[in-house]
This record gives C-alpha cells, structure tokens and sequence, in this order.
C-alpha cells in the first residue's frame, strides 16, 4: 500500500519521498507548491521524484478541506501517512500569522480526519519542531521537558499539532509519532534557512547578517540522518496502553551544538572567500541555543546520527555549486 507523504515538494518532503522509492514502497506526494520560497526549487525536487514508476503528485492545499479531500478521493488504499507540510519560519511568522493558523492548524486538522477516516491507517508521522521548546535554559532539550512557553507564533503552531494529535490518539486510537527536528541542512534544501543564506551570499559578495553578534549556537542535523530517523518512525508505530494513548514524540538532532560562527568559518574555508559580516541584534521569536537530547529516539527507534557538521556541509555546498550557482534560475530568488 502506498505512503501519503505531504510537502513531498519541501526540502524534507523531498528526501522522505526518495529514500520511501528507494526501499520499493509506493509513494502519493500532495504538495501546494506555496510560493513562501522560490517555486522553480520545489518543481526541480518534484522533477527528480516524477523520474520513479512509484510516485505520484498530487497538488492541493492542506488547510483546503474541500479540495484536499476531493483531491485524495481516489487514494483510499493508502496505511501510512507521513505529514511534512507546514508554512515554515520563525520570522515569517511575525507578519503573516493568519498564515501560519490555516496551514499548521487547520492543515493539521484536516490531516487528522483524513487519516481518522483512512480504514487501514496504519500510522501517522508528522514534523513538530525544536521551536517547541522555546526559551528553555536547561539543555539538552528532552521530549520530558515542559514545552509551554514558546516565543513565536510558528512554535505556538507546531504544540498545538501536537497536542491535537495527542487528544486524537487518547479519542480515536490515532496510532501518531511527531518527530521535533533540528535545524535540518543539506542537499536541496531551503533558501531561508542561514546555512543556504550564507553561501549564496558570500559567493555573490554580499555581506552577511549575525544577529545577537553572531553568539547563537545551532544542534545543526545533516539531512540524511532526519530521513533515517523518519523511516525508523515511520516503520515502528507506537501501541497504545490503558491511560497511554497510541502518540510519542521525539527528538531528531545530531546532538552536538555548534556555533553559528563556526559555521560561517567553515562555509568561508569551502567558497575560498572571506564574508563580510553585518552584526544585529537578536530577533523576536528566535532563541540563542538549540541542543537535542535523543535519548528516546535512539532507545525506540535506534536513531543515529553519523554525518558532523565538518562533512554534512561540504556536502551541501557542492550542491550548491553544482545546482544553484550554475544554474541561476534554480531556486535562487529572494
């Protein structure tokens, strides 16, 4: 049976779907193509997903609930969903709230009652975020830590999804598993995202910006071992128990922190050019320092992360060389 996996165009969608292909498993990917970054990257993504006999695009909207169901209508043989869509960005947030409310909330919602109404739902996948944790000052940051302080409106999204899933597993028996990711990186990956930024930037000879003067530490998390992590949820949904509802949550980081100027450091030593730095101030909705303990999704899933930042980012800019730079219209605007 085949695997509904949406935001198959986004940068994580994109790389579960493969590795989903990889393994033989037939793959339904829904994707709205939101314009929130450049389009002409997530066709090339779905491009290199439309080449495999097992997949199929779908476009529709999530937090459309008319639409999306009439677009899966005739996708009933579907067990296993992995839910990867969402309007994404911390600051994004700040000016378009109402945004954030219809695809993480509403979508989130629509996602559920779909799968409440799947006959053979297997299990239900779906990203959460580190923003959950919010400001918390002990580190690392555990899935036993309170989570209900966030300071911005994408973290605030992403606990409610997790705490609806929780009460559709406690009601329905939902078997669900949200995954908190770590600042993802790699191959493919996003345009708003500082590692992304940063290269392109200082390739064009642009200055770059550090805010809270570049003193941010980031538990930065190759993507190869996100969709290692995904496939291990994935394949392992969690039983339910009296008083214990069929929903986990986890952490999905490299569990090792990292400086952000290390980072700029390192992307300086692989471009063979020095960046010029413009130092800012923090910004709202943003926190110092992310660090994950992955304790539980080692134990469950035998989560394990291989790839340091040392060799996940020449990766990344070898892409980025090869795929962005020479090719100007691939997913290089704003």
């Amino acid at each position: 049976m085949p695997v509904l996996v949406t935001g198959a165009a986004g940068f994580i969608g994109y790389h579960v779907s493969e590795a989903l292909l990889a393994r033989g498993e037939r793959v339904v990917g829904l994707d709205n193509l939101s314009p929130y970054y450049d389009v002409a990257l997530k066709q090339a993504r779905l491009e290199r997903l439309e080449g495999h006999s097992g997949f199929r695009f779908i476009r529709a909207d999530i937090s459309d609930r008319q639409a999306f169901g009439d677009a899966l209508a005739g996708a009933a043989d579907i067990d296993r969903v992995v839910h990867l869509a969402a309007q994404a960005g911390v600051r994004y947030s700040l000016d378009h709230p109402f945004v954030y409310a219809e695809t993480n909330v509403v979508g989130h919602l629509v996602i559920l009652e779909y799968c409440r109404a799947l006959k053979n739902l297997r299990h239900l996948v779906y990203a959460s975020s580190s923003s959950v944790y919010g400001a918390n000052s002990e580190l690392p940051f555990s899935v036993e830590d309170r989570v209900d302080h966030p300071v911005s409106l994408y973290a605030a999204t992403k606990r409610t999804n997790e705490l609806m899933s929780h009460s559709y597993a406690h009601l329905y028996g939902l078997p669900q598993t949200g995954l908190r990711f770590f600042t993802v990186y790699g191959p493919w990956g996003r345009p708003d995202m500082a590692i992304y930024i940063f290269t392109k930037a200082i390739l064009a000879g642009r200055p770059i910006h550090l805010f809270n003067g570049g003193d941010m530490r980031r538990d930065f998390t190759y993507i190869d071992d996100i969709v290692q992590g995904v496939l291990a949820a994935l394949d392992k949904p969690p039983q339910g128990a009296p008083g214990k509802p069929p929903h986990r949550l986890y952490n999905l980081g490299n569990s090792r922190v990292e400086p952000l100027t290390r980072v700029v450091e390192l992307i300086e030593d692989l471009l063979g050019k020095k960046a010029a730095v413009i130092n800012e101030p923090m910004q709202p909705g943003d926190v110092k320092e992310t660090y994950a303990d992955i304790a539980a999704s080692e134990r469950d899933l035998g989560f394990s992360p291989t790839t340091p930042l040392d060799v996940g980012l020449p990766k990344f800019v070898e892409w980025y060389r090869a795929h962005v730079e020479s090719k100007p219209h691939a997913g290089t605007k704003g």
